[in-house]
């Protein structure tokens, strides 16, 4: 299979240049790389200069095409029509060298297959299941890692995800791909994160990014795999493997990411079933309410610099939480 590589950069220009470098020494190389630059400044295009990478292609956007999903689809739209399967990668990421190898030899093995996501190594610490069943512990396909103390505290309020890793459960708040061990097998799941993904390009020909996730574009990943699912099969291979370097520049503020927390997460929720039983309603606004107050209590533990932003991101989740309740989003096809 042909496959190109996107790359959508916002203000990075050395972690870009470490991520291009790790793409060098792939023991398969992408057909066509091509980086969508939506910084305001000229160093990612001068660093690129300085330092040339086979089969580049680079595009500088302006005000009208800037933001996450925008420049994704900005990309796509660049795609040689040759291509196969269609990559992106954060700019912060740093690969193994067999990446691609395994994330493309995916498409063999699972032939109906719509996309394929990567595997982040450098987030949690797992280990092989004891046997035991510790309440501190999360257990899964024979692995063990530590659960985090948000779950351990929905536990005691009967706010569990009822669906595996992967898939958003019924009043969403799932768990991510973070609690998908590093087994070396490949998992069928609904959602895959967007830096690290892949799909077919054929995909693209009916759905495409939504620009609902202006900027920063948190949860943008969600809304498409959970669109892309049911049309078809997803999945993440633990085998494709990489090294996530999250770099603060181009985030948004704390304020601004707090309320996408809670506004973009309602719009996923609702993407995926948009008339949730009063039930379901009440688990999604009881989940939310406990995981600000959460936040919230990070006021008290954390440093002076930490209790700001925790303090500052909690306010964004509520006044979040009272814009779906007066002003819901409007949910786009």
């Amino acid at each position: 299979m042909k496959f190109s590589l996107i790359i959508c950069t916002y203000m990075r220009s050395q972690p870009l240049l470490k991520l291009l470098k790790s793409v060098e020494k792939q023991t398969l190389y992408p057909d066509e790389i091509l980086i969508v630059d939506g910084s305001t400044n000229n160093k990612t295009q001068q660093v690129l200069k300085g330092n040339k990478f086979d089969n580049l292609k680079y595009f500088k956007v302006n005000d009208n095409d800037r933001g996450l999903t925008k420049q994704r689809n900005y990309g796509i739209n660049k795609v040689d029509k040759s291509i196969d399967v269609i990559c992106f990668l954060d700019d912060d990421i740093v690969l193994e060298e067999t990446y691609f190898k395994e994330l493309i030899s995916t498409y063999n093995e699972k032939p109906e297959a719509l996309a394929v996501g990567g595997y982040i190594t450098n987030e949690v610490d797992w280990t092989k299941s004891d046997g035991t069943n510790n309440s501190y512990n999360f257990y899964y396909d024979g692995w063990m890692r530590t659960e985090p103390f948000r779950f351990r505290l929905r536990r005691k309020f009967g706010l569990l995800p009822d669906a595996n890793p992967g898939f958003l459960p019924s009043f969403s708040h799932g768990r991510s791909i973070g609690f998908i061990p590093p087994s070396g097998k490949t998992y069928e799941v609904e959602l895959i994160m967007g830096g690290v993904s892949s799909y077919k390009k054929e995909v693209f020909k009916e759905l495409q990014f939504s620009t609902f996730f202006e900027g920063y574009g948190l949860y943008e990943d969600a809304d498409f795999s959970l669109r892309l699912a049911k049309r078809g099969k997803l999945y993440v291979n633990t085998a494709a493997r990489l090294g996530h370097f999250h770099d603060a520049a181009g985030r948004p503020n704390q304020f601004k990411y707090g309320k996408m927390v809670v506004r973009n997460g309602w719009y996923i929720w609702r993407v995926k079933d948009a008339k949730p039983s009063l039930k379901v309603r009440v688990k999604w606004n009881a989940t939310s309410f406990l995981l600000t107050v959460i936040r919230f209590t990070n006021v008290l533990t954390k440093n002076p610099v930490s209790r700001k932003m925790a303090f500052t991101e909690s306010i964004g989740r509520v006044v979040g939480w009272f814009s779906v309740l007066f002003n819901s989003p409007q949910i786009k096809s």
